[in-house]
Order: C-alpha cells, then structure tokens, then sequence
C-alpha cells in the first residue's frame, strides 16, 4: 500500500476534507495502460447487514489464476467504518477494510477487479480508483448500476454489446452487456488501465454471466464472512 497516504487518504476528518482527498486521488490516477503479465486475478466485494450504516462491514479479496481460472482462497476482513454514511463517498467506508482484506493475501493478484465505481463519479473518485490508486496497482470499477452521467445510444441484446456512459462531456464508462439474459453492467477505469482494456477483462472473465468471476466469487466470500459473523456473536444454547 502507498503508506504515505494510507492514514491521510483514508481518514478524513470531515466532508470537506474527503471532498478534496477525491480530487487528488482523481488527480493521481492514471487512465493507460500500465499493465505487466497478469497471472492472478482477483475481485474485491463487501458486505453489511441491510440498512446499517453503522455496524460492520466485512469485505473479500478473492483471486484466481490465470488463465487457468483455478480459484485461491478468498481473504477477508471486518472494520467499523469512521466515516459516516454519505452518497457518493463510500470508499471511506469501505477501501479501509477492503485494503485489510487485501493485506490478508499471501500471494497479491496483478489486476483487481472492485465491485462499485472507478471514474464513473461526480469527482472522478469511486472506490475502484481510491483503492487502485492507494495500491498503485491496475484496477477495473465494476458497477451494477450508474451513479453518474447517461448512457449514450442503445446498449445491444447480445454479450459484448456495449455503449458509452458519459458525464459532464467526459466517456466515464461502458455499459456492458456480458450476458444475454441480465441487464448491463458499468464497466470504468480504476487505476492503471484504459477504458478499452478493462471492458476486455470484464468480457473476458463473465464467461456468459452477467458479473466477472473475481467478482462473483468476493460477493461470495463478503456474504459468508457477515454470516459467520453473525452466527458467532448469538448467545450459545443450553
């Protein structure tokens, strides 16, 4: 993790603060291809009782290999988030335990597909590019639904359909239809990689599914730690 702003980034003492936070990182994130040999994958995923924004959050890094897809054992973690539930600053809530998540993994993926935004936000900021950014490491935000722009043009029936999600005059993302039964998914730029190049992971590894397989496997492991949670904090019978 790039520790230097670990505390800093992560921390903010109030809105104003996280506000500017997002345009630094939005600054400092790079929208090219800055990619090596990728030989593990992973995704990133939390999870949270409904309608709690108090109470934890537990989030999964699960990786696979690549290209043979082979599934590793998912790393979890489960922080009380210190910053207060607000639209479009959700990375403060959750990247901190994302990122001890990622800390968990003995063996760290080359590319790290994150459940939520990357550029496709009002300050170019999403949890996708917050966390590729403090990682500096290649990072694609996918998103089940917009939280910014339009999308320009119709998106096709069939798996690779795609068309442009534009904000402000600015392409932000793609809206990707990787399943011909399910509806688009939002496919944008996190750090280190371009727009073109992620929609091509994500295609790549939805194998006909709507959601990419890191990410499907991390929801899996997000939910089963909230679980496990749960179940050890009720009161033992007898």
């Amino acid at each position: 993790m790039n520790d230097r702003h670990n505390l800093h980034w992560l921390e903010p003492p109030s809105l104003a603060a996280a506000t500017k936070i997002q345009h630094e990182i939005a600054a400092a994130c790079e929208t090219k291809d800055r990619l090596g040999v990728v030989g593990r994958i992973a995704g990133a995923d939390v999870s949270m009782k409904w309608r709690d924004s108090r109470g934890p959050i537990h989030a999964a890094v699960a990786p696979i290999l690549w290209p043979e897809r082979r599934i590793e054992p998912a790393a979890t973690a489960t922080r009380i988030p210190r910053f207060p539930y607000v639209p479009g600053y959700l990375g403060f809530r959750e990247a901190p335990a994302v990122l001890a998540a990622w800390e968990g993994l003995v063996d760290k993926p080359d590319l790290l597909l994150v459940d939520g935004q990357g550029r496709s936000h009002p300050r170019r900021c999403g949890v996708a590019t917050q966390i590729g950014v403090l990682l500096d490491m290649p990072t694609i935000g996918i998103a089940k639904s917009l939280l910014c722009g339009s999308i320009e043009g119709e998106v096709g029936p069939r798996a690779g359909d795609r068309a442009p999600v534009v904000h402000r005059g600015e392409e932000v993302a793609i809206a990707l239809r990787t399943s011909p039964r399910g509806g688009p998914i939002f496919v944008s730029i996190g750090h280190r990689l371009s727009l073109e190049t992620a929609v091509d992971w994500a295609l790549r590894l939805s194998e006909g599914r709507r959601l990419p397989l890191p990410i499907r496997l991390a929801h899996d492991a997000a939910n089963a730690a909230r679980r496990a949670a749960a179940s050890s904090s009720l009161p033992s019978e007898g």
